[in-house]
């Protein structure tokens, strides 16, 4: 598997929270050969099994999410001109100029209007516009025609491979934490015989709601999950706690609400494999799926690994492609000899 063309490839589905059927089915297509079973349930997630064949084996559960950030038609006005709404934690500052692709039945290009600053009152270059004043130009005299109001939209940015093994793509959150599990599972292909039964949930709507992490727990009734997504990178601008370097490896999750023995043994198992690693204190809402599933039915004993991310929520994301690979050689790692147990504290 190449990296670079399965992000490439993930990150050119567009899948807006609440609309990720048709990458639902895309991602399904690249789990079949890795997996026994693969399905796709109501909420737009993707529901895929490996089974060990062990009577009474243990289930891990491995999540990553499929959704990502956008917006939503509001009104189609005259002169081809769209006003929408954000769809998850989007960010004014960085919208105005945006390239963006609007998905209607044939997908429209569009850009968020702009005016130049020769047209702007004293002080208002230091002000943010708010999304319900913004509107995007699609040039199209018969937009209202072609756009109806309820049509997702995505941003336009292309993938970059940046110098030093760097990758910059929109929706990196989660992407990148889906390539990471397709990883572990092709490198679980030519491992021996497993010990624990393997569910994936590529999980729908964890932007807005946690819907596809929540349902496809309580499907898969697991005794152990392992969350991965993204977790924020440190740039010179940034705060020195609570970021990690791009190349660090792993951020393994520590917290109440993640799982002791699990966690630890994620840490026994990166070290024994040399794999890079650093930990990451989250002493409340983790603001992943590891906080909805944890919950789900008696209880889920879970672990959170993340990759670290600059420029979280916006169309430029970067990470650090060895990051992404150590997360999926720890995850593989630790399920070729994890045979269901481990301390509860």
């Amino acid at each position: 598997m190449q990296l670079t063309e399965t992000l490439r490839s993930l990150c050119a589905l567009p899948a807006v929270s609440g609309f990720e059927a048709q990458a639902a089915q895309a991602v399904a297509d690249l789990l079949r050969p890795l997996c026994d079973t693969v399905e796709t349930d109501r909420s737009g997630s993707v529901l895929a099994w490996k089974k060990c064949g062990r009577k009474h084996a243990k289930t891990v559960l491995l999540d990553a999410h499929l959704d990502q950030i956008g917006f939503v038609v509001t009104e189609v006005l005259d002169g081809g001109f769209v006003r929408f709404a954000p769809v998850g934690g989007v960010d004014p500052r960085m919208l105005l100029a945006a390239e963006v692709t609007i998905l209607a039945d044939e997908p429209l290009y569009g850009v968020v209007s702009c005016l130049p600053p020769h047209l702007l009152g004293a002080g208002e270059q230091d002000k943010a516009v708010p999304i319900d004043q913004m509107t995007i130009d699609t040039g199209l005299m018969d937009a209202k025609s072609r756009i109806r109001i309820g049509t997702p939209i995505v941003f336009r940015q292309p993938p970059v491979k940046l110098m030093g093994g760097q990758y910059c793509s929109k929706c990196l959150d989660d992407r990148a934490g889906v390539a990471a599990i397709l990883l572990a599972m092709e490198q679980l292909k030519k491992a021996k015989k497993l010990k624990c039964n393997v569910a994936v949930l590529i999980s729908a709507q964890e932007e807005v709601t946690g819907l596809g992490a929540q349902a496809g727990a309580f499907a898969v009734q697991p005794e152990y999950a392992i969350a991965v997504d993204v977790t924020h990178g440190k740039t010179p601008d940034g705060p020195a706690d609570g970021t990690f370097e791009l190349g660090s490896g792993v951020a393994v999750g520590m917290g109440p609400n993640l799982h002791r023995g699990l966690t630890r043994q994620l840490i026994k198992t990166a070290k024994a494999n040399d794999i890079g690693y650093t930990l990451e204190v989250m002493e409340g809402n983790t603001g992943t799926n590891a906080w909805t599933m944890q919950i789900v039915g008696r209880g889920i004993a879970t672990a959170l690994l993340s990759i670290p991310q600059k420029y979280m929520h916006t169309p430029v994301e970067v990470v650090q492609l060895s990051d992404v690979e150590d997360v999926a050689a720890l995850i593989a790692a630790f399920l070729r000899d994890f045979d269901g147990e481990v301390a509860d504290v």
